[in-house]
């Protein structure tokens, strides 16, 4: 069983939505001191890959520590578009994935590679990203979706403002998952995932090691 990191590597540089601090790693212990090495990190729970619980954006959502473990391991579909700066994931497309490769059953997870990751390092990754439009968000929403990973930034266009999506799967208890990479690593249309978040106590959100098989 070949596995695949779908996570990024979080450092002091990694790139952050405008307005988050940088993460910062403070070495608190050396072995030459202590006898042992240790740091301190300083970070947002959605820096790097990151899981956002309901609670994110929905006043009474599950937080992260409320996740049930059954949702965060299981088999994902992967659709896989070329969406550029400011285009919108919309219900056509999903539903065109489906003519070709079948009814997305209910409770599925879903994953979306737009091939926006590229752009991680760019000054416009956060700002002009791809995401999905209310039409894609109200149709897996009427699917009763599990989770919806993409390998952008965030769920939403990097110009919606308000955050449409995001209110639309918290209120609905779908797990969003954001900023995966190598999706395009991944053969076939699906796959076993497991995405696993610190189990922080009332916690919107968390980074995560995510992983593909």
């Amino acid at each position: 069983m070949k596995l695949i990191d779908l996570s990024l590597t979080i450092s002091e540089s990694i790139p952050n939505f405008p307005g988050s601090p940088k993460p910062h790693f403070i070495n608190w212990s050396n072995i030459k001191d202590d006898g042992y090495n240790l740091e301190l990190l300083f970070l947002s729970s959605h820096t790097g890959t990151h899981i956002d619980a309901p609670y994110h954006f929905a006043k009474n959502g599950p937080k992260i520590n409320q996740i049930p473990l059954d949702r965060l391991v299981g088999n994902g579909i992967l659709i896989k578009l070329r969406k550029d700066r400011n285009m919108s994931i919309t219900k056509s497309d999903i539903t065109s994935f489906e003519k070709n490769n079948g009814i997305i059953p209910d409770h599925s997870s879903v994953f979306f590679y737009t091939t926006w990751q590229k752009n991680l390092k760019n000054d416009n990754y956060f700002t002009e990203n791809p995401g999905l439009d209310t039409s894609a968000a109200k149709y897996l929403t009427s699917k009763k979706i599990n989770l919806v990973g993409t390998d952008s930034p965030s769920i939403d266009l990097g110009k919606d403002e308000s955050f449409s999506v995001h209110h639309i799967f918290s209120k609905n208890n779908i797990l969003i998952v954001e900023n995966l990479t190598n999706l395009n690593k991944i053969p076939s249309k699906e796959f076993t995932f497991t995405i696993l978040p610190l189990k922080i106590k009332d916690a919107t959100g968390s980074p995560v090691r995510a992983i593909a098989s």
